[in-house]
């Protein structure tokens, strides 16, 4: 094994520089203002289609990070994604990252509702913040929901869209892009079936460490 290549500040740095040479082979030329966030992806998930499916509304990256700087609220639709979130650059930038779907008041509000705890997690969070940053990475219900409470006069400060699977996926990000559009509120979704938690957490620390100014790891106290 390559000692260079074992600690992870190198570990990281040699794996954009990967990703960047591949893109470059592919003929694919990031906007400046895009490649952190579509890089970070790339990274965690060793998918380059999301070089070709993510969607940016105008603006969203720029948008996005203005967020991040402002001791911000993420409320995520899974633990997973929550977990995924760097509490320390989230700390550095005065902010945190919440998860109700597990709550019991969570639960018991889907059930009277009739519908399902992702619904009922993104209400709460519009009731408890007037400008939360909405990260969706497994439900396609919660972006219906977001949807339908932008067109009653919600406005995140940016939704990001990416959740996994086969029902209703494509539709609701296809739902959401075009309400973000419509109300000028940032966005960042991965067309078609693929996503998933992890892409959600990265897209949020992509935008964090642009924020805090800590792309590079060593800039995170990475060795």
């Amino acid at each position: 094994m390559d000692q260079q290549h074992v600690k992870p500040a190198d570990i990281e740095r040699t794996s954009m520089s990967i990703i960047e040479t591949e893109l470059e082979e592919r003929g694919i030329l990031l906007p400046p203002e895009l490649a952190p966030v579509v890089k970070r992806v790339i990274h965690t998930t060793a998918d380059f289609d999301y070089a070709e499916n993510l969607r940016f509304t105008p603006r969203a990256v720029e948008l996005g990070i203005k967020a991040m700087k402002s001791a911000p609220t993420i409320v995520t639709d899974t633990n997973m994604a929550r977990s995924g979130v760097s509490k320390p650059t989230l700390q550095k930038l005065g902010g945190q990252v919440l998860c109700y779907m597990a709550e019991p008041e969570v639960a018991e509000l889907a059930k009277r509702s009739g519908t399902t705890r992702a619904v009922a997690s993104m209400d709460k969070a519009l009731q408890s913040f007037e400008h939360p940053i909405l990260a969706v990475g497994n439900a396609p219900t919660a972006l219906l929901r977001l949807t339908e409470r932008m067109e009653a006069g919600a406005r995140p400060a940016l939704v990001i869209g990416v959740p996994v699977g086969f029902v209703n996926v494509v539709e609701s990000k296809e739902r959401i892009l075009a309400a973000c559009e419509r109300f000028s509120v940032p966005a960042i979704v991965a067309m078609g079936r693929k996503g998933g938690s992890n892409v959600a957490a990265a897209i949020c620390n992509a935008l964090l460490y642009s924020a805090a100014n800590t792309l590079d790891p060593t800039a995170r106290g990475w060795q």
